[in-house]
């Protein structure tokens, strides 16, 4: 039997992230994680085309930039990452349009677009010299028992089976959530009938900085600007149409997709591979349990428009991590109530707000009754011509509302001050 302060499972960007924030905190944390090390960025596995055009992005709120700056890891991500200095959001054949601009709030970006395999090699590379933090992989969770003091932990590393205790355990393991599902946590669950189709393209008359969200009839289409001139397409098609989508030929899909944006990036060219991924809210009904916490899309899987799920995740990452430096340095339980109680209170009532404000977007732009359509458009008008609710929403999406932890203002969660004298010396 090992003993441990926290065992994160999922060691992916989010349950990688929270691993990060914990390194040198003096808690002995174990990450169970079931794949094996990232491969290098631009490796080609098992014949897969070569990455550079057919990653998967995600677009980072400037709250999350800070937070990889508290974690050390934004320096080795930030030449992967393309910020986003200008917002543009329409409605296709429709009068209704806003923008949003990184001047108008004083900051040099809004947010910023990196691959998903970038992000996750620089978190790779954190990880391999995070102290107190053991990598347990490839892994399978196989037992969990929680009991009042601890919980006990059955894992198969790579395939052989150990025996784990800790005080506090992390569900970090996706949106079909292992541990979510064997402590029988409730969900809100919602299908919505749509897929969300993801390639990239590079346009012949490109606008560096400037992110495009324009609603269809079958829901939001962006174009997210990538480094190298390149811009993620983030397409949602009802489930029925997308085997189709999927069978064209690259010069159909350019076709089809030009007509569907426009030409204000000019000429699309250089499609990548396409993939598409099935649309749904799943929004746990208790993110907490004694001995159990659950953070990322454990905890929230939310539609893709306004690319808010990572950015939420890693506000989770941010308070937690506060929330058990602090009690590692006043001498508390990890996994006792203060920790537990904190993190519901300070956590949920932001993941129900964005939860709400993504769901109904996804609902209303795809409503085709003509009131509900003047209705968004006159909405979206009155935005762009109110400077204040242009200003809120900006710092909502950026996520630099409310109270913010140390690591969302970009400071380490960890500090000399933070470390009890015990674990300094």
């Amino acid at each position: 039997m090992q003993d441990y302060d926290v065992v994160i499972v999922g060691g992916g960007l989010v349950g990688g992230s929270l691993a990060c924030a914990l390194a040198g905190g003096g808690l002995r944390v174990a990450v169970v994680e079931a794949a094996t090390a990232q491969a290098p960025q631009g490796a080609v596995a098992g014949g897969a085309p070569p990455a550079q055009y057919d990653e998967r992005v995600i677009a980072l709120s400037l709250a999350s930039r800070r937070i990889f700056e508290g974690l050390g890891i934004w320096p080795a991500l930030a030449g992967a990452a393309e910020p986003i200095r200008h917002v543009h959001v329409s409605d296709r054949g429709h009068y209704g349009f806003a923008h949003l601009d990184a001047a108008d709030e004083g900051v040099s970006a809004l947010g910023y677009v990196a691959p998903a395999r970038a992000i996750g090699t620089a978190i790779e590379g954190r990880l391999t010299r995070a102290d107190g933090v053991e990598l347990l992989r490839p892994a399978r969770l196989g037992g969990l028992r929680i009991q009042p003091q601890h919980a006990d932990l059955e894992v198969a590393v790579d395939g052989v089976s150990r025996l784990l205790r800790t005080r506090l355990v992390v569900a970090a393991d996706g949106g079909d959530s292992v541990v979510r599902k064997r402590l029988k946590l409730g969900v809100r669950e919602h299908r919505y009938g749509y897929d969300a189709i993801i390639s990239t393209v590079t346009p012949d008359r490109p606008q560096p900085g400037t992110a495009y969200e324009r609603f269809t009839r079958s829901g939001p289409l962006a174009m997210l600007p990538m480094t190298g001139g390149r811009w993620s397409v983030v397409w949602t098609a009802h489930e029925r149409d997308t085997p189709a989508i999927l069978a064209l030929d690259d010069a159909a899909f350019l076709a089809t997709l030009q007509r569907r944006f426009g030409g204000r990036l000019g000429v699309l060219t250089k499609p990548g591979r396409r993939i598409a991924y099935p649309l749904r809210l799943v929004l746990a009904r208790e993110i907490t349990r004694p001995r159990v916490a659950l953070v990322g899309n454990a905890a929230h899987t939310l539609h893709p428009v306004a690319g808010q799920g990572f950015n939420l995740g890693l506000r989770d990452v941010a308070e937690l991590a506060d929330l058990l430096i602090t009690a590692q340095r006043t001498g508390r339980d990890p996994g006792g109530p203060a920790v537990l109680n904190g993190y519901r209170q300070r956590r949920s009532p932001d993941q129900r707000a964005v939860a709400l404000v993504t769901d109904t977007l996804a609902r209303l732009f795809v409503n085709p009754f003509p009131p509900v359509r003047a209705a968004r458009d006159a909405g979206m008008l009155a935005l762009d011509l109110c400077p204040t609710a242009r200003h809120a929403l900006a710092r909502r999406f950026m996520g630099l509302g409310g109270r913010l932890p140390r690591l969302a203002r970009g400071l380490p969660a960890v500090s000399e001050s933070r470390v009890s004298p015990v674990d300094a010396g």
